[in-house]
């Protein structure tokens, strides 16, 4: 088998191997196809029990979007096709979350973006050692999407969640544990997917599963994070990080955030509220969508993008270049526009 996604049944589970390592399991259009395709048909198939999400290689898991591709599309002209990605990648978010079976997935690797949102909304998110993940899209001039701005904030709260989306903070398996991203860490693994497939998810757990070495940095920096992003603007937030006291904290942030385009960070921190108020996961993913539709048509996303992954300069000119020229009001309408 040699497709970008490999989905097949084994022992009644439904595996979808992740198997584009070239580009670090980015996923494209035909991936999401894929996965949709196979979870819609598992779902009413009573030889199926549960669904099994891994990487064929160790180098990641699923480092994102293929956001280079939506980039092209729009650059060409045929915003259709971007649209129509971030639909279906949405679309499949939505289907993880609301499965009627476990879904387990098995992070060894790098989990970023689009990553974030193949595996967060199963039931059973395992990862190992060499798991690793953030949300990195201030950067690319886009916003935290794949339904984290709703389920990041429920894992944990709406100020952790919100500064794992404007800081792009790289989550060790213990932060993602600590933040409810991750359900279990394991040291093994193949012998962890082996024990699924020929005994049970339950007898698999109980064997492999165990804590990873090392507390949480996250946790370790919680309080403050509690005390400054929590608040409905960045502006508000801003203001609380500059009167805070702990200024290797602040510094910390400031660091984090200093390739950020402006108008991302205060887009997703109206983003984070809106969706603080949101009952479900699909409301919550509407409300990004309409956010991403129109973010992947402004000139911050393609200068982002270039900066990031094609021309790799890390470099952006981001248009306002400062906080103070962002028109938050104008995001706020995108919001009753979806809705």
């Amino acid at each position: 088998m040699s497709n970008v996604v490999n989905t097949f049944v084994q022992n009644s589970t439904g595996m979808v191997e992740l198997n584009r390592p070239k580009a670090l399991n980015s996923l494209n259009q035909e991936m999401i196809d894929l996965v949709q395709e196979a979870l819609t048909t598992w779902a009413d198939d009573d030889q199926v029990q549960q669904v099994l999400i891994y990487s064929s290689s160790e180098r990641a898991f699923c480092a994102g979007g293929d956001v280079r591709a939506v980039r092209e599309s729009v650059l060409e002209g045929d915003v259709a096709a971007g649209d129509k990605y971030f639909i279906d990648e949405f679309a499949m978010n939505n289907t993880l979350g609301t499965y009627p079976k476990p879904v387990i997935s098995v992070i060894n690797g790098v989990a970023m973006g689009g990553g974030m949102g193949i595996s967060m909304h199963g039931s059973h998110r395992i990862v190992t050692e060499k798991a690793f993940a953030s949300m990195p899209e201030m950067a690319i001039g886009y916003v935290p999407d794949v339904g984290f701005t709703y389920f990041g904030q429920r894992a944990s709260s709406l100020a952790i969640a919100t500064f794992l989306a404007v800081t792009g903070w790289r989550m060790s398996p213990a932060d993602m544990l600590w933040a409810g991203v991750a359900t279990h860490f394991v040291e093994d693994a193949q012998g962890f997917i082996d024990a699924v497939l020929n005994e049970s998810l339950d007898s698999a757990l109980e064997k492999f599963s165990t804590q990873p070495t090392g507390s949480s940095e996250l946790a370790g920096v919680a309080s403050q994070i509690e005390e400054t992003f929590g608040h409905s603007s960045w502006a508000l937030i801003d203001a609380s990080l500059r009167s805070h006291p702990d200024a290797e904290f602040v510094a910390k942030v400031d660091g984090l955030m200093a390739s950020a385009a402006p108008a991302s960070v205060v887009a997703t921190v109206k983003l984070m509220h809106q969706n603080s108020e949101a009952t479900t996961l699909r409301e919550g993913l509407d409300n990004e969508l309409a956010m991403s539709l129109y973010m992947i048509r402004q000139p911050d996303f393609a200068e982002g993008v270039r900066a990031v992954l094609v021309d790799k300069d890390r470099n952006a000119a981001f248009s306002p270049a400062n906080y103070e020229d962002v028109d938050e009001s104008h995001f706020v309408t995108l919001f009753q526009h979806s809705s």
